[in-house]
């Protein structure tokens, strides 16, 4: 009896070290997994907010293309420098640019912080590749809109931004008429 007693009592410490080796494992996985929801909920606040700037920026594109007026070239547009242009526009042979395009929004919309939007008109004159119109009896002007919007909501210290630039061409019939 006396060794069964003895290799007890050398036993007695072993279960409080795995008892404090559980609560270490414990407490290592909660802390990983507070990291991770943390984490992940940096990441979707993100997400959505490049999301909504991205929406910004596209619906003051969609914007300015339903004002036709946006597309005068006699009444707004000014000539450009090509040395002030962005870096990715300076090889699309842009001669002038409007800055203040009109915005009409349905009733009940309105921008927070509204996109900032520039229409350049290009020199290019000819057909669009691919539209199936005829390059007589048509006048062809290319414009590329360039919008950049940021995060509409009001949370989070750091606004997301989102910058699209779109090339459209407006056909108009030339004064001998279309088809």
């Amino acid at each position: 009896m006396n060794l069964r007693n003895h290799a007890i009592l050398k036993e007695q410490g072993m279960a409080l070290v795995i008892a404090i080796l559980m609560l270490l494992i414990l407490t290592l996985m909660g802390t990983a997994s507070v990291t991770t929801s943390t984490y992940e909920i940096r990441l979707s606040g993100s997400k959505r907010g490049l999301t909504d700037a991205f929406y910004a920026t596209d619906g003051g594109i969609q914007s300015a293309l339903a004002e036709i007026g946006n597309f005068n070239l006699s009444a707004r547009f000014v000539p450009v420098n090509p040395e002030t242009l962005p870096e990715d526009l300076r090889d699309q042979s842009i001669d002038s640019k409007f800055s203040t395009p009109l915005l009409p929004l349905p009733p009940g919309v309105k921008f927070a912080r509204p996109p900032k939007i520039t229409i350049f008109h290009t020199q290019q004159m000819n057909a669009p590749r691919g539209s199936g119109f005829s390059a007589i009896n048509f006048g062809y002007e290319h414009f590329i809109i360039d919008s950049v919007g940021t995060d509409q909501t009001d949370i989070g210290l750091v606004k997301s931004s989102s910058h699209i630039t779109e090339k459209i061409v407006t056909v108009t019939p030339t004064p001998q008429g279309g088809y």
